[in-house]
């Protein structure tokens, strides 16, 4: 599910063309830490990974992010321009929701991409309007796999792709931690806590 998220965030709704910037945001999660691969693989130029704490950050740079920053919503939108050397970004992969987006869409270059894919923050971000995204020529797209998962075309040779990836070593998925199924709940807590990094698995024998 993530890596198909990551693929389709990066090709189908952000439309990465080589030498492109790029920003995962989240960038040693699940989705993230695949993004920042396959958007290396996929020819990006530039990859912002961020992340609230510093050991998150070097995991995302070991992961192949060229740059990674703070998380916080507050002034990010100057971080990023200051990571990318000055400059607008092209691509940013957004699933925080509220001030981030908003910071995120501040961000993007005359037809950048804005691909948003979650909420985590629980806040939904301020309205739209035409004019911020015509004023720029900007561009804000919605995500969601299950939508994909229902056409064939758009799942299984993707699939088969990235599996061919995490066999000759381009692709490494990272696994945060493995939780006994009767800790389920504390998954839950330490997801939105922040406590994770890469993706959590449930083991159902335990």
């Amino acid at each position: 599910m993530k890596g198909l998220t990551a693929w389709h965030l990066l090709r189908t709704s952000g439309r990465v063309a080589p030498g492109e910037s790029v920003v995962v945001h989240a960038g040693a999660g699940g989705t993230g830490s695949t993004a920042v691969q396959l958007a290396k693989t996929f020819g990006a130029g530039r990859v912002i990974a961020t992340a609230s704490t510093q050991e998150k950050r070097d995991l995302a740079l070991a992961l192949g992010a060229d740059v990674a920053v703070d998380a916080d919503a507050e002034g990010l939108k100057d971080r990023l321009a200051e990571a990318s050397g000055g400059r607008k970004v092209d691509v940013v992969l957004e699933m925080a929701g509220g001030r981030v987006f908003e910071e995120s869409l501040a961000a993007l270059a005359p037809f950048g991409r804005l691909v948003t894919y979650g909420m985590a923050g629980r806040q939904a971000p301020e309205p739209v309007h035409a004019a911020q995204l015509m004023g720029r020529s900007r561009a804000a797209v919605g995500f969601w796999l299950m939508h994909a998962t229902g056409r064939p075309g758009m799942y299984q040779d993707h699939l088969s792709e990235l599996l061919e990836m995490v066999e000759d070593g381009r692709l490494s998925p990272r696994v945060g931690r493995v939780y006994p199924l009767a800790e389920g709940a504390r998954a839950h807590e330490d997801l939105p806590a922040r406590r994770t990094v890469g993706k959590l698995v449930l083991d159902t024998s335990r």
